[in-house]
């Protein structure tokens, strides 16, 4: 109850119209609504993994700040950037001798792989938060096994329905795991460490706190537990509940989206983005998806569903307009999934600084011929997202 008084109180005072304000109020409402994002929720949270039985007195530092942000008391964001040299080759003895040095030789390979020469993040990018997903939902808590494991690529995961689409990723996963897995790197910890530096690549995208130490299982996770593009609203809250997760993170995690293509949905329109902005990690797609979009946007019927259910609207309209609000509770929620059936969190270690830094602001250089492709004035072009500032100059404007 104090929990709900607290957000209550965070809610009305932030709530108050500018007109309303007396001088110097600015920094102090400022401050309130950073409360508030950070306050308690309605929502229940549930802890996960080892963190259900340890007592405090056993946490670890990063055991205490997992737990922290799984109980919603701290951020889930970072900004604190290693911008020193990798001391030797990936190999050497003063690389090993620092648990973060092999991840930031990673980060540099897959920073370099998933930014698009037009300045959004590409499609291996796209399909890096895709498969962090598909690997860690593979989970919920009637399962025994499952979870943020690499199983997705160690078994024959991957060949299953749910996961068409992610054969690039998949294949370009699988070397960076052959280069690297002989100095330590598992497969649970390069997909979520992939899914992650994907993330903040996108252009506006949250720079999200990155552990690693997941032990990979060789063994396929269980099936029917990945959610399908025409569930109903019941369905979906269900199947994330069962993963811990309550709707109002649910919402934050659809939210992703927001820089996809869809390629099996519906075949007929390849390509297609779920909102105007694709490979940008930008807050239209929550406004598209209840308003008129392009005509190249293709909504997904389970968006559309939870758009307009009493128990997702509320927060699915508090994210238009609201970037910075939706990055923080999209971490929050990302974080969590990318711990489920993970048993050792408490002994992790936190790589969060090898992350590239966020790009706060993005201006396309290529929207004249982005919007006419949105419209529909010339048909799809293989990677029109990722490349498409190449195109720029090469379509008259003029008629």
């Amino acid at each position: 109850m104090k929990s709900l008084v607290l957000l209550s109180s965070y809610a009305l005072l932030a709530s108050i119209p500018s007109s309303l304000a007396y001088p110097g109020m600015k920094d102090t409402m400022a401050e309130i609504r950073e409360a508030a994002s950070l306050a308690p929720r309605a929502d229940s949270k549930q802890l996960i993994g080892d963190l259900k039985t340890l007592k405090d007195s056993q946490l670890t530092s990063v055991g205490k700040d997992l737990k922290a942000i799984l109980l919603g008391t701290k951020t889930a964001q970072s900004a604190s950037i290693d911008t020193s040299i990798p001391p030797g080759t990936v190999d050497s003895a003063a690389c090993k001798a620092d648990p973060c040095c092999l991840w930031k030789w990673v980060s540099y390979e897959m920073t370099a792989r998933f930014n698009g020469t037009s300045g959004r993040c590409n499609k291996l990018a796209r399909g890096a938060v895709r498969l962090g997903f598909h690997d860690a939902a593979v989970w919920s808590n009637t399962t025994s096994y499952g979870g943020a494991d690499g199983s997705i690529l160690l078994t024959d995961e991957i060949s299953r329905s749910d996961n068409n689409g992610l054969s690039a990723i998949a294949d370009q996963m699988k070397q960076w795991y052959n280069k690297y897995n002989k100095y330590g790197a598992s497969m649970a910890d390069l997909i979520q460490m992939g899914a992650n530096i994907a993330t903040v690549v996108c252009p506006l995208g949250p720079r999200i706190r990155s552990f690693v130490g997941r032990k990979d299982n060789a063994k396929a996770g269980p099936t029917g537990l990945l959610p399908d593009v025409n569930d109903s609203t019941d369905k979906l809250i269900k199947l994330f509940q069962a993963k811990t997760i309550e709707p109002h993170d649910l919402v934050a995690l659809v939210g992703a989206h927001t820089t996809s293509q869809q390629h099996f949905v519906d075949t007929s329109r390849d390509g297609d983005p779920q909102d105007s902005t694709p490979g940008v990690w930008d807050v239209a797609f929550y406004g598209q998806t209840t308003g008129s979009p392009p005509p190249r946007v293709l909504k997904f019927a389970s968006d559309i569903k939870l758009s307009g259910d009493s128990r997702t609207k509320p927060e699915w309209q508090q994210f238009i307009g609201g970037q910075a609000h939706w990055n923080e509770d999209y971490a929050s929620a990302y974080t969590r999934m990318s711990l489920l059936g993970v048993n050792n969190i408490n002994d992790l270690k936190e790589c969060t600084p090898v992350l590239p830094p966020e790009r706060k602001s993005f201006t396309n250089q290529d929207q004249v011929v982005l919007d006419m492709w949105l419209q529909g004035q010339f048909n799809q072009l293989n990677n029109m997202v990722d490349d498409a500032a190449m195109l720029t100059g090469l379509i008259s404007t003029t008629g």
